[in-house]
């Protein structure tokens, strides 16, 4: 959409730049001459004798002279009544505000959260285009994707009312709570180390298993245990769940599948006595199986065959097989691709196709255990048996792929098990009994985004960088091996046999009335500052007074004693 200024000559665009930019380029003699000012300036905007109709201009008059030499710098002070004539006024009444709504907008979209809400408390018609811009949906679905009806309607957290502004604004609140107090809900079932945890955040479900090879499902709110499944007969590695399926998988080379019972209010039957047709169970892996995970049509499951298989959720048949050259530990989709580790490597496939399109070799020291993937999929963590945690962004140039090496981070003295990630938190869980939580936030770009190029979103670090992470979390014995984190809690379980809920609802009920006291005393401030300024401006009222009193009052004489003695006794 092009926007054009009516009625506006180059001569009168060039003096318009040069006023509102003083001292800046390089101002030549013929560009300043009185010819320059009084010949072809519409007549419109330049009326000699008379301001403007609206209002609104600035008077060049008064002004010092130009200096003459070809080549140097105009002061601020450049123009006077030699090249300008004195009574010729300017308008400059056009501001951005002018120019049409969806040029506004396309402007707005070059801007970042921060930026954008500060443009938001410029005005009153920034404050309405800026809160109610569309970009505020994809800062959402960037950071967290879309709100699901289910934890709409459950937490609270979603309003019908509430624009994407007040959306982001109150998510991005909540992810700083993992920084206060918190409380521990320990809960009991299991006989034997617990190997695997899933947080069904929409749901309010935990489900877990391990070495007892029982999967057991958690009410996240109380922490009681509302079903669990018979014996397995194998020790379950890999849990993966949402609203319609649950899907477990071991070294028995199964995977144990449950679809969701409708009118459920947990989901899932998982002993399935009644409900003979939501249990499936799908063979195809020749080993162990270590990782699973499900997206909307496809299930994924890797082996320490060195496979990883896709899976159709409908015919639950098997569409693909992906081939590595090491035991597969850990696997992540996102959309139409998705990545895996392998020994000490790192791949990322086209689902799709089953074409490889980048590999990060000797990503560690050793095994690569865990990973994790942003919502985008731009962003990968790895952890491994070094103990060191790795941040990688995947690139796509239209070409090719490419993964560049972000930032490292060693918290822990030994193996990374486990990794889960909830922007802008990450947090690992290793063998040495810890756990590490890492904000992310201060590694990605608040620069402008470039417009029809593909740009990194991180600030690239060197490799020898090494950042420590936010917090730990202590109080565990050695060996854990797994984490997950979701809706203001972080779920841990190990070699105890015993879940574990960080539960940090306590802190965001204290931020939230910090927040609310904090609101006060502004608002207090400002009332102050007000009636400061109304005292100020009282008492300058009252001094001119005086002195223009001063000023209109005749001198008065008043005798001495002398003189009036004199007088009384004359």
């Amino acid at each position: 959409m092009a926007f054009e200024c009516p009625n506006r000559t180059e001569d009168s665009q060039n003096l318009a730049h040069f006023v509102a930019n003083p001292g800046i380029g390089i101002v030549e003699t013929n560009q300043l001459s009185s010819k320059s000012f009084t010949e072809g300036v519409a007549t419109k905007n330049l009326v000699p004798g008379s301001r403007p109709e609206s209002g609104k201009g600035v008077k060049l008059k008064g002004a010092s002279e130009i200096n003459s030499k070809k080549g140097t710098k105009a002061p601020a002070s450049a123009l006077n009544q030699s090249s300008i004539p004195g009574d010729v006024v300017l308008d400059f009444g056009l501001s951005i505000t002018d120019l049409p709504p969806a040029l506004i907008s396309e402007i707005l979209n070059f801007l970042d959260p921060k930026d954008l809400g500060i443009v938001s408390c410029v005005s009153t018609i920034f404050q309405r285009v800026a809160s109610e811009h569309h970009a505020w949906k994809q800062f959402y679905s960037e950071r967290w994707g879309l709100p699901t009806a289910s934890l709409a309607v459950d937490s609270g957290v979603v309003d019908d009312d509430k624009s994407w502004k007040e959306l982001f604004v109150e998510r991005e609140f909540r992810s700083k709570t993992f920084m206060g107090r918190y409380s521990i809900d320990v809960l009991y079932g299991h006989t034997e180390a617990v190997r695997t945890i899933f947080l069904l955040a929409s749901a309010k479900l935990i489900f877990t298993s391990g070495y007892d090879s029982v999967v057991r499902m958690w009410d996240m709110e109380n922490g009681l245990s509302i079903a669990s499944s018979r014996p397995l007969g194998c020790t379950i590695r890999a849990v993966a769940a949402d609203r319609k399926l649950l899907v477990a998988g071991g070294t028995d080379g199964f995977i144990h599948c449950w679809r969701a019972v409708e009118g459920l209010p947990h989901l899932f039957e998982l002993r399935a006595l009644q409900h003979q047709n939501t249990e499936v169970q799908l063979w195809g892996h020749e080993g162990p199986i270590t990782s699973l995970a499900l997206d909307l049509s496809r299930i994924y499951s890797g082996s320490w065959d060195t496979t990883v298989r896709v899976w159709d959720r409908h015919s639950m048949k098997c569409t693909a097989v992906l081939r590595h050259s090491d035991w597969v530990w850990a696997l992540v989709p996102h959309d139409t691709s998705v990545a895996s580790t392998s020994g000490s490597d790192v791949y990322v496939w086209d689902s799709c196709n089953g074409a490889l399109m980048t590999i990060i070799h000797n990503a560690h020291v050793g095994n690569t255990y865990a990973l994790a993937r942003s919502h985008t999929g731009d962003f990968l963590f790895t952890g491994g048996e070094d103990g060191a945690i790795h941040m990688y962004e995947i690139v796509n140039d239209g070409y090719e792929s490419k993964a560049w090496h972000v930032s490292t981070w060693v918290p822990h003295s030994a193996a990374v098990y486990s990794l889960a990630f909830e922007f802008p938190w990450l947090v690992s869980a290793s063998s040495d009994g810890k756990l590490a939580l890492i904000d992310v936030r201060k590694l990605l770009r608040t620069s402008k985004r470039a417009l029809g190029k593909r740009v990194s979103k991180v600030k690239h670090l060197s490799g020898d960088i090494v950042e420590p992470p936010q917090r730990m979390l202590h109080g565990f014995k050695s060996n854990l091996f797994a984490v997950d984190i979701g809706a203001d809690r972080i779920v841990c379980g190990g070699e105890e046999g015993v879940i574990r809920i960080w539960n940090f609802t306590e802190a965001l009920e204290i931020e939230r009335r910090v927040r609310a006291l904090r609101g006060i005393r502004l608002e207090n401030r400002m009332r102050r500052r007000k009636l400061q300024t109304e005292l100020s401006n009282k008492s300058g009222r009252s001094d001119q007074c005086s002195v223009a009193a001063k000023k209109n009052s005749a001198p008065c004489t008043w005798p001495n004693k002398r003189g009036m003695s004199g007088k009384l006794k004359a």
